[in-house]
C-alpha cells in the first residue's frame, strides 16, 4: 500500500502529538523547570518526567492542559512485578495522567511470556485504576521482529493504551566496544502499527528530530513521539505556515524509511 503524500495538519495537531522529554539524568531542577515551560509555552500533550520530579511538574503545568507523564521501572525495567505496581500507583496518586512503563527486557529475551503477560496487565490495572493510562515500552534496540509481535499482542489483549519504541537510553555495545542507539525506526513502527489492535496507539521515541519526521511518522499511524527538539520542530512548523487552521502539507520519507533510524 503506497503512503500518503500530504498529510492536513493544524499547529496545535503537532503540538498534541509530542510527549516533551525530561529525563536524562543528569537534569537540574532548574533544567527540568525549563523543559516544564517550554511543554507549557508550545501546549505539548504531556512533559514526559521522572518520578521525583511529578510534584514539580504538576505545579508548573497547572491549568495548562498539558498532562504529566512519569516513567516507571525507567529505563532498564528490571524491578519486581510488585515494585512497579507501587511505583505506578504512586505515579497516578501524585497526578500522573499517562505512565510510560519499560517493561522486563530480559523476561522478553527469554520467552518468558506468561511473567510478561502479568506483569504488564497487573501495571495497566493499577494505572487505569488511579485514573490513569499506560504505555508501555519495548526497547526495540534490544529485540528482534518476533519479540515487538508478540509484545504487540499482549498489549492488545490486555487493553494498554500505547506500544512505544524505546527509552531513549538503550544504548546496545558494538563489536567495537561503543555503544549506540536508533530508537524509532520506519521498519518497527510499521510492524508495531500492524501487529497492534487500532484501539492501541503507538509512540515513537528517539530518532524523530525533524517536523519531517513527525509529519511522516503520522502519516503511517503513529500518534505520539517523545521529543527533546520540540521547540525546533514546532517553529518550523509555523515557519512553514502551519498554524490554527488544518493545512495541506508535503510528506517527505523519513531517514531510515528504508534502512535503520537516525540514533536518539
Amino acid at each position: 500500500m503506497s503512503e500518503p503524500t500530504t498529510i492536513k495538519v493544524s499547529l496545535s495537531q503537532l503540538a498534541k502529538m509530542i510527549d516533551h522529554s525530561l529525563l536524562h539524568p543528569t537534569m537540574t531542577d532548574q533544567e527540568i523547570q525549563a523543559g516544564l515551560e517550554i511543554a507549557k509555552k508550545y501546549q505539548t500533550a504531556t512533559a514526559c518526567v521522572k518520578p521525583y520530579a511529578i510534584a514539580q511538574a504538576k505545579k508548573a503545568l497547572e491549568g495548562s492542559g498539558v498532562a504529566v507523564c512519569p516513567v516507571i521501572g525507567f529505563p532498564a525495567g528490571n524491578s519486581t512485578i510488585e515494585v512497579k505496581v507501587f511505583e505506578a500507583q504512586k505515579a497516578a496518586e501524585a497526578g500522573g495522567a499517562e505512565i510510560d512503563m519499560v517493561v522486563n527486557i530480559g523476561k522478553v529475551l527469554s520467552g518468558d511470556w506468561d511473567y510478561i503477560t502479568t506483569e504488564i496487565a497487573a501495571v495497566n490495572s493499577a494505572v487505569r485504576n488511579r485514573g490513569a493510562i499506560l504505555k508501555v515500552i519495548f526497547e526495540n534496540d534490544f529485540l528482534e521482529d518476533r519479540h515487538i509481535i508478540k509484545l504487540c499482542e499482549i498489549c492488545s489483549a490486555c487493553d494498554v493504551a500505547f506500544v512505544k519504541t524505546s527509552t531513549g537510553y538503550g544504548f546496545v555495545k558494538q563489536p567495537n566496544g561503543m555503544y549506540t542507539y536508533k530508537g524509532a525506526t520506519v521498519p518497527h513502527l510499521k510492524l508495531m502499527r500492524q501487529n497492534s489492535e487500532p484501539k492501541v496507539q503507538v509512540k515513537a521515541a528517539g530518532g524523530v528530530r525533524t517536523l519531517d519526521d513527525l509529519l511522516y511518522v503520522m502519516s503511517i499511524g503513529v500518534t505520539r513521539i517523545g521529543a527533546t527538539a520540540t521547540v525546533a520542530i514546532l517553529e518550523e512548523a509555523k515557519r512553514r505556515g502551519i498554524g490554527d487552521q488544518p493545512v495541506e502539507v508535503e510528506v517527505k520519507p523519513m531517514a531510515g524509511a528504508t534502512t535503520d533510524g537516525a540514533a536518539y
